[in-house]
């Protein structure tokens, strides 16, 4: 995450569809820009200019983009589309803003500090939430927001979405009574134990029903067989 400025350079797409596959193949991903106020624009970014860019603003930095040659516009990007597979972006939907008008969005929390009870009573931090819904003007936005989880020194400890500071200019839209983090006691032997047989209990229980499943085929497939009229031989 950042605060400076991050420029990323784009092009109007005019091809669709399968025609899009001959761009890939040279390095540009299908992108879209929107937003109030301006027409849905296809376009092609550089897939590589684009990761560096998305790894520097992520989805809560503003972004100049600039599309052919006209004047650069602020963006926020969204969490693109990736390959099932391969695991890279193959497309990004880009969000334009208005700079007078008020946006809603998510900036992610950012946990820091120490907590005794996990060091010193060996519990487990649990977090419920990693980012935090808000509403601001785009020149207020903060790449994140950290929380100290130093506070947290016994089990009965928590942190709540109240506990969280933002700048005045911030608007928190979540829940203020949601729990977002504590530490839980670490677990007994007998705890383990018996988390274990339940485990072993499950994973037994599946592998007898789908071997019940296999066996319904099977017979099923057999019966057929033995349906069939044997061939006499001539």
């Amino acid at each position: 995450m950042t605060n400076k400025a991050v420029n990323l350079s784009a092009t109007t797409r005019t091809v669709l569809g399968k025609k899009v596959k001959r761009n890939r193949l040279k390095g540009l991903m299908p992108a879209v820009l929107y937003g109030q106020g301006v027409e849905s624009t296809p376009l092609f970014v550089d897939l590589k200019d684009y990761r560096k860019v998305f790894a520097e603003a992520g989805t809560s930095a503003l972004v100049d983009l600039t599309i052919d040659d006209n004047k650069p516009i602020k963006v926020l990007f969204h969490e693109p589309q990736y390959h099932y597979l391969m695991g890279q972006p193959v497309h990004a939907d880009i969000l334009a803003v208005k700079m007078s008008e008020k946006l809603e969005t998510a900036i992610p929390i950012k946990y820091v500090g120490v907590s005794e009870a996990v060091e010193e009573l060996e519990g487990n931090f649990i977090t419920n939430k990693d980012e935090l819904q808000i509403r601001c003007l785009p020149g207020d936005l903060i790449p994140e927001v950290e929380v100290d989880i130093s506070v947290l020194k016994t089990f009965d400890d928590q942190l709540k979405v109240s506990d969280i500071k933002v700048p005045e200019t911030i608007e928190i839209l979540d829940d203020l009574e949601e729990v977002i983090a504590l530490v839980e006691a670490p677990k007994t032997e007998e705890e383990l134990e018996a988390e274990l047989a339940e485990d072993v209990t499950a994973e037994a229980a599946a592998v007898e029903e789908l071997g019940a499943e296999e066996g319904e085929a099977t017979e099923g497939t057999e019966g057929e067989a033995a349906a069939e009229p044997t061939e006499k031989s001539e």
